[in-house]
């Protein structure tokens, strides 16, 4: 049985992920969770075409992802996720995984809390931290992490910050 990573980003699939993620944790499938561009057939063909053939690439809603990840599968695999709100409607489905690494969210309107790295600043939102909260409650582990080479900070260590 592969491993689960996932991976909050709100770009998605992009070069950084191809580049450096996949090799380093041995990806071999990518299940990018967006409702909105599931849904896009233009974007989905987008995205896909930026995904070399090495790699089986998936855009799928919600429900589509809790059932794809329920099938198993004998490679890595990373799920990516836009923004952590994503992450307790597929809890289950990832349960077991190997780690969540935040990677990068531009500033929201709801933004209060931000986290820099070597290549990217994480904004997060109350309701993205209380959500955040609950997974490290359930036991998952969550860091930020831009790239595998980069710092890492856990969980823990960022929340302190919060006031």
């Amino acid at each position: 049985m592969g491993k689960i990573y996932v991976r909050v980003d709100d770009r998605l699939i992009h070069g950084q992920t191809i580049v450096a993620w996949c090799p380093t944790l041995g990806i071999k499938e990518i299940i990018g969770i967006d409702d909105e561009s599931a849904k896009n057939p233009t974007l989905k063909s987008i995205m896909k075409m930026s995904v070399p053939p090495a790699y089986t690439a998936h855009i799928v809603n919600t429900e589509e992802a809790g059932a794809l990840l329920k099938e198993g599968s004998a490679n890595n695999r990373l799920v990516i996720v836009k923004f952590p709100g994503k992450l307790p409607l597929i809890a289950e489905a990832i349960k077991g995984c190997e780690f969540i690494m935040l990677g990068n969210i531009s500033k929201r309107t709801d933004s209060k809390h931000k986290l820099s790295g070597a290549t990217g600043i994480f904004y997060l939102s109350d309701r993205d931290v209380e959500d955040i909260d609950a997974l490290v409650k359930q036991g998952f582990k969550v860091n930020f992490q831009q790239l595998p080479n980069s710092a890492k900070t856990d969980w823990d260590s960022f929340r302190k910050t919060i006031k």
